[in-house]
């Protein structure tokens, strides 16, 4: 029986390129997203994938998710993003509220729903797709800082919560990822603005960049554990280091 990968977010980025990306390795991959049209696009060009619809800050609709799946092996909490650029003393409450119900809130709900099924896989691993933003705060960051840095602690806890069971904890961080989202959603549409991001910089990353790291991480034996990845392009040395010609 091939293992069942779960992967959060999966209507497009990186969680559409992370759920291409299993089912070739073999996973029978269940795709949980809001926006069912575009996932059952997916599913339909991809053998081994199944849509499911799920709005990770609904309590009821992953208890649903959980209820219908047999097994679970693998789970990519990807599901968040960004909203605002603000600095804390002007920041939207809503948008903090937002960020921090999507991606730490989410993750806590998906996580606690399957993480039964991972241990009783025998061999579960759980992915944290975090950012490098959860580990070094800039300014313009806070609402999205806080978030990430939660998701990371997250991650480090249930690292120590879980030694000794059969499941692995394993802490995706991405650095600079040009997807056709994620910053326009940052930047509320602004399409310039977002271009901007990306302008002059030398290959940033793509989703199936973050993805063959995604696959690399949960095909290893089961007694590696890759604890936490940070991922880069070249041309980015750190937050405020980036290469641009």
């Amino acid at each position: 029986m091939n293992r069942t990968a779960v992967v959060t977010g999966a209507s497009s980025g990186i969680g559409e390129a992370t759920a291409r990306r299993l089912a070739a390795e073999g996973f029978d991959v269940v795709a949980a997203a809001r926006r069912r049209d575009r996932l059952d696009k997916l599913a339909a060009e991809v053998p081994g994938i199944r849509a499911v619809t799920l709005d990770v800050t609904s309590q009821e609709s992953v208890d649903e998710l959980a209820a219908s799946l047999d097994r679970c092996d693998v789970l990519v909490n990807n599901a968040g993003g960004a909203v605002g650029l603000e600095p804390v003393a002007s920041g939207d409450v809503a948008d903090w509220q937002r960020m921090y119900d999507i991606n730490v809130l989410g993750s806590l709900r998906v996580t606690q729903a399957l993480l039964p099924r991972l241990v009783e896989s025998g061999d579960g691993v759980l992915v944290m797709l975090t950012s490098v933003a959860g580990l070094v705060s800039y300014e313009g960051g806070g609402g999205y800082n806080a978030a990430k840095h939660a998701q990371s602690s997250m991650a480090e806890v249930l690292r120590l919560e879980l030694c000794g069971e059969p499941v692995r904890i394993i802490e995706i961080a991405p650095g600079m990822v040009h997807t056709e989202e994620f910053a326009l959603n940052r930047f509320r549409g602004d399409s310039a603005a977002a271009d901007r991001v990306y302008q002059g910089v030398p290959g940033p990353l793509s989703a199936d960049d973050v993805a063959d790291a995604v696959a690399w991480c949960v095909t290893r034996p089961a007694h590696v554990n890759i604890d936490r990845l940070v991922i880069r392009p070249r041309a980015q040395a750190a937050q405020y280091k980036i290469h641009r010609v």
